[in-house]
């Protein structure tokens, strides 16, 4: 079971938040190859992130995965996610970091 964890430091309270779970869920099990109802999506605001010094809109990500996970998933993970975020949030991609973590393989892939 795929599971996106995401936190930003953006107030989400006003936000209707259900499109970024429903391409994110898409999103996911679609690269990574596993079916929708299997992917867990959780998305936390008001988390206190600053990057590169300052705390405009930015964000963390996490995708765990049992397999499924290589170079070419990792990369359309990074590229697909950072466009949902930047899309409905407006957070711009290059301040969004994603960690990518296969079970089977015990190792982590990170990029940002």
């Amino acid at each position: 079971m795929p599971c996106l964890y995401i936190s930003t430091n953006l107030n989400l309270d006003e936000v209707d938040c259900d499109p970024i779970f429903s391409e994110a869920t898409k999103a996911v099990a679609s690269i990574i190859g596993k079916p929708e109802n299997f992917v867990m999506v959780i998305l936390k605001g008001s988390v206190g992130i600053s990057f590169n010094g300052n705390k405009d809109p930015a964000a963390y990500a996490e995708v765990v995965s049992m397999g499924g996970i290589n170079t070419e998933v990792k990369r359309n993970l990074i590229a697909t996610l950072g466009t949902i975020l930047e899309q409905n949030l407006s957070i711009p991609r290059t301040r969004f970091f994603l960690k990518v973590f296969d079970t089977t393989a015990g190792r982590n892939i990170s990029k940002l």
